[in-house]
């Protein structure tokens, strides 16, 4: 496959298993055109003799496209696409293949040999090998791939001999495979291309728990092996920065089955854009993450799974964003879906699009990121909502799907001894208004005898445009109750405990729901839960008519919704729990 405007980069022996690209011209039917953008083109030159070709400093390259996508194997069922041919990763290569750059990560080693590789640092329940022929890069390069990252708990999977295999067919591919190496200059050395005069760098790295005190998880122990990130990383990306217009740096990182960031992500991201990085991206979480601008840095802590075995964790996308004069100028979530049985994914369309879009935007609450560039929160955030129509109130009531089941038993419903059985169960989905004055579709999980009570209530809240800034489950948080309050989670089922206590929270009996935590916070002698409510700790809840957004106060809309279907307030205890309603 050729890309117009692109160069090749010089093909020495030593860069062959990080610089193996083809350029090329445009496939005859494209499944996604590349957004358009400025010419760059520049002011005719002033009087005086011809400047020649060079169009100096002031010139303003042309934009070009990144994609990317999170995690791909080849495993169960998946295996069988590498048989079938001409088969790609599906429908959505078109958001791959129509980009300037696209990056994807390959959860496998690249062998057919080798042996299972000690993981005595993992969970024994928790181990898994994964190995795919070298075809997969075949397979990886017609979807429209041109750099996969193999740094993270799979690459070294079946141990040296399969990492001298991975080398050698990176060696013959027309994709780049980044984040090995038989030593770490090689594992670090980053894929470089120009398209149409920008230089463009991407490396990757593994950030994730250790498998194994093995080397081949390190490459700085002696390799061959996986890249660590850490200082040498930093420093490679500070190297890059000099050379290239823009730098990108896929990671492997963060916690899995989780929405938000972790603290080591945090900090890596930070560091990486001191040290240049224009974008930051990474997957490991097996659902996506909130994305946005850290600084002049964009950073995407997770892009989901792409291409699985299964699909527990449905929730799928391609970035894809458009760079210019050294920065992100322009972002894309073209969200998909993985079916139950895994495989390719499909793209969405329609309602389901804008759902699945505005559910990524909501991700973006607990990463500290500003809106991204041409978001919608950018664009409307400052806007009226009151002002704007909305669209009429929509709910459902339905029993778990497997995949919620799965994710619960993994989070808000791992213990045994829970009082309710998940049969008991239902999930609402439930139009609310955001804080950018945006109809959206929330999810909770409620004891099956009050979904219908709840479904009044927030229609009641949506009609009299009471703010709700997310409503996501709390397995989104992996269950943590702090991590969602901390988001500002509006949340219901959780199989926990009273704070302090041993008996089960309402919470637990699908039987009480958390509005605003961060507006509304949980207060005790000395303590606030989450920490950013103290700001609200000194508002007028006796009833004020100027009350900021999000803010339950006594007697208001939100008390006497809840108050018509049965339901208390927490917030008149003598340690008031301001978000907390509840029956029973």
């Amino acid at each position: 496959m050729r890309r117009a405007g692109r160069t090749r980069p010089g093909l020495l022996p030593a860069l062959a298993v990080v610089v193996a690209l083809t350029g090329c011209t445009p496939d005859a039917e494209r499944d996604e055109p590349a957004p358009p953008g400025p010419t760059g083109s520049t002011s005719g030159a002033p009087p005086g003799p011809d400047p020649g070709p060079d169009p100096g400093p002031a010139a303003r390259l042309s934009p070009v496209t990144l994609a990317f996508a999170g995690d791909v194997h080849f495993e169960g069922d998946v295996a069988d696409l590498l048989d079938e041919p001409g088969s790609t990763l599906g429908r959505m290569s078109g958001a791959l293949r129509s980009a300037d750059v696209a990056v994807v990560n390959l959860e496998s080693a690249l062998t057919t040999g080798g042996s299972r590789a000690r993981k005595e640092l993992e969970d024994p329940a928790q181990r898994y090998w994964f190995r795919s022929p070298p075809a997969a890069l075949d397979l990886l390069e017609r979807s429209g791939v041109d750099a996969v990252s193999m740094a993270n708990n799979h690459g070294a999977d079946f141990g040296a001999a399969g990492l001298r295999d991975t080398l050698r067919a990176a060696r013959g591919a027309d994709v780049a495979v980044l984040g090995v190496g038989a030593d770490i200059t090689q594992a670090l050395r980053p894929y470089e291309t120009t398209v149409d005069g920008t230089r463009v760098a991407v490396l990757a790295a593994d950030a994730s728990p250790l498998e194994s005190r093995s080397s081949i998880w390190d490459v700085a122990k002696g390799g061959p092996g996986v890249v660590r990130a850490g200082s040498r990383l930093v420093s490679a990306v500070r190297d890059a920065d000099r050379e290239n217009d823009v730098v990108a740096v896929y990671l492997h990182w963060g916690a899995e089955n989780t929405a938000c960031p972790t603290d080591g992500q945090l900090s890596l991201a930070q560091d990486l854009a001191d040290a240049g990085a224009d974008v930051v991206v990474g997957s490991h979480a097996h659902q996506p993450q909130g994305a946005g601008m850290l600084g002049s840095t964009y950073v995407a802590y997770g892009l989901g799974n792409f291409l699985w075995y299964h699909g527990n964790q449905s929730d799928t996308g391609v970035l894809r964003l458009e760079v210019a004069d050294g920065g992100v100028v322009g972002e894309e979530w073209v969200p998909g879906e993985i079916g139950e049985d895994g495989g390719p994914p499909r793209p969405l369309g329609g309602g389901a699009r804008d759902r699945a879009v505005e559910d990524w935007e909501d991700l973006r609450g607990c990463t500290g990121l500003a809106p991204g560039p041409g978001s919608v929160a950018e664009a409307e955030g400052s806007g009226d909502g009151a002002s704007t129509a909305l669209p009429a109130y929509a709910s459902s009531i339905r029993t778990l799907p497997a995949a919620v089941r799965t994710r619960m038993r993994e989070a808000s419903h791992r213990s045994e001894r829970c009082p309710v059985e998940l049969a008991d169960l239902r999930l609402l989905e439930l139009t609310h208004l955001g804080f950018d004055g945006r109809a959206r579709t929330g999810q909770l999980v409620v004891h099956r005898d009050h979904a219908r009570d709840l479904v009044v209530a927030f229609g009641e809240l949506y009609r009299e445009r009471f703010p709700i800034e997310r409503m996501q489950l709390v397995d989104d948080y992996g269950g943590d109750d702090d991590r969602s309050m901390a988001a500002n989670n509006s949340s219901a089922y959780n199989c926990r405990t009273v704070a302090g206590s041993s008996g089960y929270s309402r919470h637990a009996y699908g039987a009480a729901v958390d509005v605003n935590p961060v507006q509304n916070p949980y207060v005790t002698p000395g303590d606030v839960a989450p920490e950013a409510g103290r700001r609200f700790l000194e508002v007028d809840r006796a009833g004020s008519e100027d009350l900021p957004p999000g803010v339950v106060a006594d007697g208001d809309v939100v008390v006497r919704a809840f108050a018509k279907v049965g339901w208390s307030w927490g917030g008149t205890w003598a340690d008031p729990d301001y978000q907390h309603f509840f029956t029973g």
